[in-house]
C-alpha cells in the first residue's frame, strides 16, 4: 500500500520534474539520471519532522527484488535529509521501479552485508566510489526489502 498523506515536492525543480515525469509515464521516461546512462528508481518516504510525503530519485541498485538506498549526497560531509526520514520510520518507504511500486522495510546495513551491497552500488553507479573518497563518513547503505 502506497504511503498516504500530504505530498511536499522537493524544493529542487529538477527533482520535482524528474519524479513527476517518471511517475506520469510509469518509468518509461525520466528513468535515467540527467545526462547519464545510469537508471534510477523513485523512493518515497515520510518526513520525520513534517510527516509529509517526500519523493526523490536514487540510482537503481537492485538484486533479487531488493533495493539499496545509498546515502551518498555526492560525498558531502552530512547525510542527505532523507536518511533521517528512513531512520525514523523504516516501514514508511516505497520504491517505484518502472510501473511496479513496492512497499518496503528499510534497514541500514553493516559489515560484510554492507560491503556486498556497496559493491553492487558501485557497479551500478561507479561515481559512488569517488564520493566515498570525498567524505570522512562511511556512506550509509539501506536495504529495502518488500513487506
Amino acid at each position: 500500500m502506497a504511503l498516504t498523506g500530504e505530498y511536499a515536492p522537493s524544493p529542487e525543480k529538477w527533482v520535482r520534474d524528474q519524479v513527476e515525469l517518471y511517475e506520469r509515464t510509469g518509468g518509461r521516461e525520466g528513468y535515467l539520471l540527467a545526462g547519464t546512462p545510469y537508471p534510477v528508481v523513485i523512493f518515497t518516504t515520510r518526513g520525520n519532522k513534517s510527516g509529509k510525503i517526500r519523493k526523490f530519485a536514487l540510482m537503481r541498485v537492485e538484486h533479487d527484488g531488493k533495493y539499496a538506498m545509498v546515502a551518498s549526497k555526492g560525498g558531502a560531509p552530512k547525510h542527505p535529509v532523507w536518511y533521517h526520514n528512513v531512520k525514523a520510520d523504516p516501514d514508511a518507504v516505497t520504491v517505484q521501479d518502472g510501473e511496479q511500486v513496492i512497499d518496503g522495510h528499510a534497514r541500514e546495513l553493516e559489515g560484510a552485508e554492507r560491503e556486498e551491497w556497496w559493491q553492487r552500488a558501485v557497479q551500478a553507479y561507479p561515481p559512488y566510489a569517488e564520493y566515498q573518497t570525498k567524505t570522512d563518513r562511511l556512506i550509509p547503505v539501506f536495504l529495502i526489502e518488500p513487506r
